[in-house]
């Protein structure tokens, strides 16, 4: 074979999606063939009669379909473009132009459909722009704008933009990096700053505008194109040709995977981001080229078994076997009791609530008077997340945070309570979960560096806990060190109350702390949606900073998320059950829509009366990972949707008294404690609206939620 190569782009693997699946097989014998030798004698490249751009060249699959390849007229690089029936390919290549850009050195195609976009006639100035009409870049001159990525031919359509709403409609017009740095720009952030977001900033050398190679190497060209080095990595895009993350990363993304860290890092992002995938891709990287040591380990950890599970399942699409026997991938829980257990540890970790008796207990030696739920909350508030073991120490702790202040007097009242637990917990051989961490972490500050790991990556990193991450930080002991911490996480999503600041738990981020802003999961309505529901609540970034979600865009669109309101919840689930049908009609799968409820038990309600529909269901349990290939419309708890993602997703029953839940808000002992219980509420609904990557629609019955009433939408 001569020495050509191929590459692949995003937009041709989603339209080989759409072939009809008996076509399927001969594209992918057409590709294979390709691949391995697109000079070879039976690949018959005709030109396109009326194309823009004369380097686009179809190609013949079969009688009815053609793959549509860039062929320059020199060099050796052929890139696979789109695939479709005959008419339709030739139509979509007569509509565009593949250049590599004069300043960015990105590989761009950029659609030019006929009378929509005009071609530029030069440099547009300040003075040029009306004072009464001045369009929403008209502070950036031409070159700057071109600079950061914006084709030349599109800047007539760019200087027609007055508001962001018209930029988002002429997004589909823009390549995905000129569209988010005019996206940026109109957020407020500089130049420098959209350089430095986008990788441009990296980049010193000219730009050669006809080195198709060197072009498909740059980040921004990474977003949408791939080399295919040999079949069975062809292979791997064809079986999941819409499972983009597995190839395609943003250059924010890419350049957290392959950084050299000089000390833990933490990733914030919002629902949908990418935050687990760059962490995967972080992992298999880190395993490849970062580890010198035959026994050398990485473990990925994240807070529950089952997004464990999907994060070993997700690990074995993007890398080798010999690569994947170096990472550990385990959610911590399970860790702790692994490791316990091999120390020889003589005391049951109580995740079932066996010590609620001893806790009626200990509460016999309290004052008379104090609130029961005040008690308990303070010793899984303040007690426990803070190792506390003594009075002294327990004068002497923040309680920020918790909203009834205590006097040392008050204090000294109320420490017998926590002393008898301890000491009961003692006597029965008993540790609750913090009080785990805390002895793991202390054998390890005892035995030194016992464990295989050089470097550890966090998943959830929200949910996770001040004693969790003390611990983490003592399994690869010795401060900071080269690339051995990775932590990725979002408060917004924050589901349990363990709010953390690492640099309390000796993990200094500073200097290292990087933020996602592009949503890739939900469309911008859907996530517009879910972002409103936070509207007035203030998160933290995990560091004792605050975190926003101002600057977080989604490039896909789609419909207003439906809100449907019924009088009962027969016809709630009636009309639930008409649309399950109406998709299966339709000829959709019904385990690519998942209900999400907020209770268990509500949850089985619409499972019962579904099936009494003969409608399939699946319920994904709390312990166990979903299995994909059972049939059945998904069920979920709104816990265990964390971590999910579904074409379609239903919240049913967000009805006042439900969401918020009036039983965990009677758990509160203060209004202080209400609103962190409504944080958390709020969150629950957030996670359920950011499953989906196409439709949301939210139903009740009786009385809506009020956070129905303040968020906008399409009602029934």
């Amino acid at each position: 074979m001569p020495d050509v190569k191929v590459a692949i782009s995003d937009q041709f693997l989603e339209a080989f999606s759409g072939v009809p699946k008996s076509q399927q097989k001969k594209v992918r014998q057409f590709m294979t063939k390709f691949r391995q030798d697109p000079t070879l004698p039976g690949i018959n490249y005709e030109k396109i009669e009326g194309a823009m751009d004369p380097k686009l060249r179809s190609v013949r699959v079969d009688q009815a379909y053609r793959g549509i390849v860039m062929k320059p007229d020199e060099g050796n690089v052929y890139v696979l473009l789109w695939v479709d029936h005959h008419d339709d390919a030739y139509q979509w290549a007569r509509n565009r132009i593949v250049q590599i850009h004069p300043e960015t050195g990105s590989l761009q195609v950029i659609p030019m459909e006929e009378g929509e976009i005009p071609v530029s006639n030069g440099e547009t100035t300040i003075e040029d722009e009306e004072e009464e009409d001045v369009g929403l870049f008209a502070e950036h001159r031409d070159r700057e704008l071109v600079r950061l990525g914006v084709p030349e031919a599109l800047m007539p359509l760019v200087r027609s933009i007055r508001t962001e709403e018209k930029l988002d409609e002429l997004q589909q017009y823009l390549p995905e990096e000129a569209y988010e740095a005019l996206f940026l720009l109109a957020a407020g952030y500089s130049q420098r700053e959209v350089d430095n977001e986008l990788a441009y900033s990296r980049q010193k050398k000219e730009v050669d505008t006809e080195d198709y190679e060197a072009a498909l190497q740059r980040p921004n060209s990474k977003r949408r194109f791939a080399m295919v080095e040999d079949d069975e990595e062809l292979e791997r895009m064809l079986e999941a040709p819409l499972e983009k993350w597995r190839v395609f990363l943003h250059p924010t993304q890419r350049r957290l995977v392959t950084m050299h860290a000089n000390g833990p890092v933490r990733v914030l992002g919002g629902a949908g981001t990418g935050k687990t995938v760059v962490a995967m891709h972080r992992a298999v990287w880190l395993a490849e080229n970062f580890f010198t040591g035959t026994d050398d380990q990485l473990l990925f950890t994240t807070f529950t078994r089952n997004l464990a599970a999907d994060i070993k399942e997700n690990l074995r699409l993007i890398g080798s076997p010999d690569v994947l026997d170096r990472i550990e991938v385990t959610n911590l829980d399970a860790w702790l009791s692994r490791f316990l257990q091999e120390q020889g540890y003589e005391y049951t970790i109580d995740y079932r609530g066996q010590g609620e008796d001893l806790w009626e207990k200990a509460l016999m030696v309290g004052p008379e008077g104090r609130d029961r739920r005040f008690l308990r909350n303070e010793w899984e508030q303040v007690i426990q997340p803070n190792g506390i073991q003594s009075e002294r120490e327990y004068m002497r702790v923040s309680r920020i945070g918790r909203g009834t202040p205590l006097k040392r007097s008050e204090r000294a009242e109320i420490w017998p309570v926590f002393d008898e637990y301890q000491s009961l917990l003692d006597e029965h051989k008993l540790r609750e979960r913090s009080g785990a961490l805390r002895d793991a972490r202390l054998i390890l500050e005892e035995e030194g560096d016992i464990l295989p790991y050089e470097s550890i990556l966090v998943d959830e990193a929200q949910d996770m806990g001040k004693q969790a991450f003390k611990l983490i930080r003592q399994m690869i002991p010795g401060g900071d060190q080269e690339n051995d911490i990775f932590i990725v996480g979002d408060a917004h999503q924050r589901i349990y109350d363990r709010q953390v600041v690492l640099g309390h738990c000796g993990i200094n981020i500073v200097g290292r702390g990087y933020k996602l802003r592009v949503n890739y999961r939900t469309t911008e309505e859907n996530r517009r949606w879910a972002v409103g529901l936070l509207e007035g609540v203030e998160y933290d970034d995990l560091d004792g900073g605050v975190d926003d979600q101002e600057v977080y865009k989604s490039l896909m669109r789609g419909e207003e998320p439906r809100i449907e309101s019924f009088d009962s919840f027969q016809a709630e689930a009636e009309a639930i059950a008409e649309y399950l049908q109406q998709r299966k009609d339709d000829g959709e799968s019904l385990r690519d829509t998942s209900i999400i409820a907020r209770t268990k038990s509500l949850l089985d309600n619409y499972s019962g009366a579904l099936r009494a529909e003969d409608l399939d269901t699946y319920t994904i349990r709390k312990d166990q990972a979903e299995d994909r290939s059972a049939p059945g419309v998904r069920l979920a708890t709104m816990h265990r949707a964390k971590g999910l993602e579904f074409e379609r997703v239903i919240i049913a029953g967000v009805t006042n008294g439900t969401v918020p839940l009036d039983r965990a808000l009677a758990e509160a002992e203060d209004e202080p404690t209400r609103e962190q219980i409504r944080k958390r509420e709020r969150s629950l609904l957030y996670v359920s609206a950011t499953r989906a990557k196409r439709e949301v629609i939210v139903t009740c019955h009786d009385e809506p939620s009020s956070w129905l009433k303040r968020t906008r939408g399409k009602s029934d």
